[in-house]
């Protein structure tokens, strides 16, 4: 009878727990995925604006190194440095009394030549004298006349002049001193209009030219900034550096520049197309940059590189398409491959809503949360 009764304990363990398992395996059963509410834009596509950056260095728009035309020894020093002065204004005498001396014999030989054939004429009619003498007498009063005028030059370049108007540089010389005419005595800039020089890459060649407007700021004073006109640009590319020299002018009417001063160059120019998406759309990890857009009712992760930034948009370089709509909200609580629901953002407008498999384009009503299934345009 024990036996019996242990038999039937024992199926009864069985059959209880048979009924264990079944009851646990239906609770094993796969819950449903519940969609993740977010929000959704329109990805945009447009050019991208490529700031570019250069150095110049400005220079006069006229400007000489002055040098003597002769040696000697200098007499009087007529500038200081900074003085603006007038084309043809003094700037150094030489001692001048050998060149002066020599004027005076020309004016002397000029005389005696003059006088000569002075007299051959008064008794040419008499035949006392040859028609080649009279012409040998008026060939010496030329020649006598042309070395005047030799001398006369010499004595004037015994004066160093200004060659423009403009302001004058520092000078190493003093009276007493020795110079010849590879001596540098000073230099002059017309300083009222300044070019700009800076090299520019070879890449922005055409969108550079004659009467474009670039922005140019001074070193000195970064808060300025000036407008500045392409003059010219150079006409080869350097092959080292593959860029090529512009020049471009600034007004300096206020006199404030100075030639040989640096400036920060920027100007732009209109790239290649991409896609733009908010800020705030971009997500990051591990692997760097990504976006989720919406495809099929899903948050599809899409690796992304940015471009450029604009006004709290970025531009970016991926597989994105022009019909992608980018999760703007609630990118953090999803995840590659999940089934998302649009709605429409707080205090905005009712926006179409295209529904996934639907064939249909609805409406959302103002009273309605806007939400649907599927991918939103």
């Amino acid at each position: 009878m024990a036996i019996s009764t242990l038999r039937a304990f024992a199926a009864s363990c069985t059959l209880a727990l048979t009924i264990a398992v079944a009851g646990c395996s239906g609770e094993e059963a796969e819950p449903e995925q519940t969609a993740v509410p977010v929000v959704a834009q329109d990805v945009s596509v447009l050019p991208e604006t490529l700031e570019i950056e250069a150095i110049g260095t400005a220079r006069a728009a006229t400007s000489a190194e002055i040098f003597a035309q002769s040696a000697g020894l200098v007499n009087s020093v007529l500038f200081t440095a900074g003085d603006f002065v007038r084309e043809g204004q003094p700037l150094l005498r030489l001692d001048a009394r050998q060149e002066r001396l020599a004027v005076d014999a020309a004016e002397v030989s000029v005389r005696e030549a003059d006088q000569l054939l002075g007299r051959y004429r008064r008794i040419e009619d008499t035949g006392a004298i040859s028609e080649s003498q009279i012409e040998a007498g008026e060939t010496a009063l030329a020649s006598a006349r042309v070395s005047l005028r030799q001398a006369q030059e010499e004595l004037a370049d015994r004066t160093v002049k200004a060659p423009f108007s403009g302001h004058v540089g520092l000078t190493e010389i003093d009276p007493g001193d020795r110079v010849n005419d590879s001596t540098p005595i000073t230099r002059i800039d017309q300083r009222g209009t300044l070019f700009v020089d800076f090299p520019a890459p070879e890449a922005v060649f055409s969108n550079l030219r004659p009467g474009q407007v670039i922005a140019v700021r001074p070193f000195s004073d970064p808060s300025r900034t000036i407008d500045a006109r392409v003059v010219t640009t150079d006409s080869r590319i350097a092959q080292d550096s593959r860029d090529f020299i512009v020049r471009a002018s600034i007004p300096n009417a206020d006199d404030r520049l100075r030639p040989g001063m640096s400036f920060r160059v920027v100007f732009s120019r209109a790239g290649e197309s991409r896609p733009v998406v908010p800020e705030q759309a971009i997500v990051w990890g591990g692997e760097g940059s990504h976006i989720f857009v919406v495809r099929a009712g899903k948050a599809v992760r899409v690796p992304v590189t940015i471009t450029a930034r604009r006004e709290g948009r970025v531009f970016v370089d991926g597989a994105v398409r022009a019909d992608d709509r980018v999760i703007v909200e609630g990118v953090q609580k999803v995840r590659d491959g999940q089934d998302i629901r649009l709605v429409r953002p707080r205090n905005s407008q009712p926006q179409r809503v295209r529904v996934e498999g639907s064939g249909q384009s609805e409406r959302a009503s103002g009273n309605d949360s806007g939400a649907g299934t599927g991918n939103g345009r």
